[in-house]
């Protein structure tokens, strides 16, 4: 069965957009070496036409990205589906999530550096919540 089709009504479905490759990479291999079912693109444009597609369990988004950025997928991706949990993962946290951003109000963030337990165990929070 390809990586991206949900097994069993399997709801540990991770979008994740980031721009950076050597990240994403390793971020993919940490959620799935915990048990998740990871499909990344390395923008946001990309991301929100597949999350038009399917849906997910997790949107985890890099909030700074060529196209569309973080802020804007994830805005987007909340309409699309409310019931989606949103993590941002940045180096750029103060910047970014100013309060008066378009941002889901309960949308997570992990400030980078991280270490890869650490968004592990962020994840599963975010989800058991």
């Amino acid at each position: 069965m390809p990586v991206n089709e949900p097994q069993n009504g399997d709801m540990r479905r991770i979008l994740l957009a980031e721009d950076d490759a050597d990240m994403r990479r390793f971020l993919v291999k940490a959620l799935q070496n915990a048990g998740y079912d990871v499909v990344d693109f390395g923008n946001g444009a990309q991301a929100y036409e597949r999350l038009k597609e399917e849906p997910f369990t997790l949107l985890l988004t890099d909030i700074v990205m060529p196209e569309m950025d973080g802020i804007e997928l994830a805005r987007r991706a909340a309409e699309l589906d409310p019931e989606l949990k949103i993590m941002f993962i940045t180096g750029f946290a103060a910047v970014a999530l100013k309060p008066d951003s378009d941002a889901p109000k309960d949308a997570k963030i992990l400030s980078k550096p991280f270490h890869l337990r650490d968004l592990v165990d962020e994840v599963e929070r975010l989800l058991a919540a």
